[in-house]
């Protein structure tokens, strides 16, 4: 192995450390996903990463390992190998190569032709501030033992450009048939199989640019710091700083997201006559050193030449794979927060109204779902979690508010955030990262193609938003929360009760906005366990008689009855209050029409009096059940909670199995009794605020009914505040009256919205 006997690979040691990294993983805070498509890791042969935190440096090879078997050479500095302990002795074990190596070139190029991957981090050090443009926009970073900005480095590039010369060589010895050239270099690289050797070298010298992004990052303080404090007095700041930011990483709750983008073509970087020179020198290369260790001893003018072409074409690849690594950043609401910010202060705009800000983060989100080729942190891919943005409720926002407020960068004002001057201080580079967290957002998200324009776009709509633009953003949430749910509830674990489920019929929302539409828009909420499926058909009748109308989800349901177990009733109130303030852009009238609980919750938000409100039709409000066995749910709820923390134990009786529903193809089979319970507490909910609902008001209720007893709608007519309120019964010993228009209950409900229009 021409001398490098002292880094060959202990593979129980690698392989033991591959375990021990796992069970950290489990045990630490930090989530560790790696995204990429099908080819990079198997095609991959040099990694490039970039630096932001110390422990990252162990992550990618475990990765690697786990996914494809694969064991990973890492340059590690210097620094580690000083001393003849047992610690560089573990690392040089686990493939770790000084970057100083006398002869690494060679050797990491004998590595990769044996089948082996090499990671780099080409930024040559942590960048805490994780900048990475100069002032021209060209890529450069700090560098601290120079005290000055510099270019990134070649060696990856220079690296795999010689690698795809060696390959040249080895593939020429085989098209001539030359059995000692072959043997030789089965030799050095002490392989037996010639058709192995083959298949390497005819496959295509590649890089693979990475991105690491870190979110949420937090400056609080963590046992980790005060530990390590506490042991040794007087640490310095910068380890201070490190402990503080890196502590929080592994301690608190972080995702690390890790994505692999397009695999680089090394030969692509070969001018087609460059390849006519290439051809020739590699004729001459018989060892791993004629190539990649200078020696002026054998310099000639097509070496020379060759050589220049090697500085000139890595300096190409190089600024084309640092492009490859700061694209990929997944881009996170902090990211889009601290953009934002800046945008105003390089205006000279020191200070935003609340609200406006909201709007302009929440149009930033919509804007980047937009474009393709920007990776999305899963929160920014899931309403859930920043929907109610425009709202002011969002946890990644308030995270990100709390931390800028508590480094003094931003304040909150008589209902406006003030933007601090410390945002615009210069902060030494090792404590950036505790002093100015929105300068580090910002910087990582700068070079990512387009966002900057789409927070531009966003900062500049929300001066005089477009109300309707913003309505088919958030149904368009609609339909990205059921997507996102539905595979969500549809994994391996949920299989033995989703496999019990009958529901064939569409399950998603539905906005149905005629071309000429009348002011009256009306709201159709189904019932429990149901999905939009049973108001769709009549919402379609109503839409040819000229109403917009929207059918909203409520959350849990048309999923999985997983997904309904985790659900809270205010959250099924908050799915019809989203469907209101899309209807609200485009009439000034609206009626709430509602089925069984969906009449219970349009019932609930008529209680709020929103604006524009102008009645409100039910249909079998659930007060009182036919099914006597509905009190005791409460108390199986309360113990199944009980043994709930039983990790292999769902609870006495999670699920309860629907034989009487009466439409299988919309309904869950399967009931949650945490939903019963909750669907209790928003008939006791209901019954509290019925007083409050003033507006106009039918209520439909059938006769025979087999779920609902008839009752209720004389419980409701009774305590309803409405002084215009009217009751109609309809014979039917059914519950879905509105699915099947029994009784013509369609055209009731639709004489009624024709009285409203009038």
């Amino acid at each position: 192995m021409e001398g490098f006997e002292e880094l060959k690979i202990n593979t129980s040691t690698y392989q033991w450390s591959v375990r021990v990294i796992s069970i950290l993983k489990r045990l630490l805070s930090v989530n560790i996903k790696m995204h990429h498509d099908e080819g990079q890791v198997a095609d991959g042969e040099i990694f490039l990463f970039n630096h932001f935190a110390r422990f990252e440096t162990f992550i990618p090879q475990y990765l690697i390992y786990q996914e494809d078997g694969s064991y990973c050479r890492s340059l590690a500095a210097e620094e580690f190998f000083d001393e003849d302990d047992g610690f560089s002795s573990y690392l040089l074990s686990v493939g770790a190569v000084p970057n100083k190596y006398p002869r690494l070139m060679p050797f990491l190029a004998g590595e990769i032709l044996r089948g082996r991957k090499v990671i780099i981090f080409p930024e040559g050090g942590m960048v805490k501030d994780r900048r990475v443009h100069d002032r021209k926009g060209r890529y450069s970073i700090y560098s601290r033992s120079a005290k000055e900005r510099r270019k990134h480095h070649t060696g990856a590039a220079v690296l795999s450009l010689k690698v795809d010369l060696l390959k040249q060589s080895i593939r020429n010895s085989f098209d001539r048939g030359d059995d000692k050239s072959i043997d030789n270099w089965l030799n050095i690289l002490e392989l037996e199989d010639r058709s192995a050797l083959q298949a390497t070298v005819q496959r295509k010298s590649t890089i693979v640019p990475a991105n690491i992004t870190f979110y949420p990052m937090r400056v609080g303080d963590n046992l980790l710091r005060r530990g390590v404090e506490l042991f040794n007095k007087g640490i310095s700041k910068r380890l201070s700083e490190e402990l503080l930011i890196e502590g929080n990483i592994l301690l608190k709750h972080t995702d690390m997201d890790i994505r692999l983008g397009d695999l680089i073509h090394t030969d692509e970087y070969w001018k087609r006559w460059e390849r006519l020179v290439t051809r020739r020198c590699s004729n001459c290369i018989k060892s791993l050193d004629d190539l990649l260790v200078p020696n002026p001893s054998r310099s000639s003018m097509e070496r020379r030449y060759l050589s220049a072409r090697i500085r000139h074409n890595s300096e190409k690849l190089r600024d084309c794979y640092m492009r490859g690594i700061y694209e990929e950043v997944t881009i996170n609401l902090s990211h889009l927060a601290s953009l934002i910010i800046y945008s105003h202060l390089e205006k000279g705009i020191q200070d935003v109204d609340y609200d406006a800000f909201h709007r302009m983060l929440y149009l930033a989100v919509k804007y980047a779902q937009a474009l393709p080729h920007i990776n999305l942190h899963r929160s920014l891919r899931n309403p859930g979690a920043y929907a109610e943005l425009l709202a002011g409720k969002c946890e990644g926002l308030d995270q990100f508010i709390n931390t800028s407020s508590q480094l003094e960068l931003v304040e909150l004002e008589g209902g406006r955030y003030r933007f601090m001057p410390k945002l615009c201080a210069e902060h030494d580079f090792d404590v950036i990262r505790t002093e100015n967290m929105v300068e580090v957002y910002a910087n990582e998200a700068k070079p990512v193609q387009g966002i900057e324009s789409v927070v531009e776009k966003a900062v500049a709509d929300s001066v005089d938003p477009d109300a309707k633009e913003i309505a088919r953003f958030r149904f368009s949430d609609m339909q990205i929360s059921h997507k996102w749910d539905r595979e969500i509830f549809y994994k391996p674990q949920y299989a033995e009760i989703n496999q019990k489920e009958t529901a064939t019929e569409r399950s998603d929302p539905f906005f149905i906005l005629p071309e000429h539409h009348k002011d009256l828009g009306v709201i159709l909420t189904h019932g429990f366990l149901a999905t939009p499926a049973e108001v769709r058909e009549f919402g379609e009748q109503l839409s040819t008689h000229g109403y917009p109308v929207v059918g909203p989800r409520l959350k849990g349901h048309g999923t999985s009855p997983w997904d309904l177990r985790e659900c809270s009733w205010e959250e099924w109130l908050g799915s019809v209050r989203r469907a209101y303030e899309i209807m609200s852009a485009h009439c000034s009238q609206i009626c709430l029409v509602g089925f069984s609980s969906g009449g219970a919750l349009s019932l609930l938000l008529a209680s709020e009096q929103l604006d524009g409100l102008t009645g409100v039709v039910t249909i079998s409000v659930p007060i009182k059940f036919m099914n006597k066995n509905m009190v005791f749910v409460p108390l199986l709820h309360t113990a199944n909670k009980l043994v709930s923390w039983v990790p292999s134990y769902e609870g006495i009786m999670p699920f309860r199995h629907n034989d009487n529903t009466e439409h299988p193809n919309i309904n869950y089979r399967s009931m949650p009794v945490h939903a019963l319970s909750e669907l209790r507490l928003m008939v006791s909910e209901l019954e509290e605020r019925l007083k409050d609902v003033h507006c106009p008001a039918l209520i439909l209720q059938a006769d025979r009914d087999p779920v609902v007893d008839p009752e209720s709608a004389d419980i409701v007519m009774d305590k309803l505040g409405s002084s215009d309120k009217r009751l109609e019964i309809i014979p039917s010993t059914r519950h879905g009256t509105l699915y099947e228009d029994i009784g013509d209950t369609r055209k009731l409900i639709f004489d009624y919205l024709e009285q409203l229009s009038e």
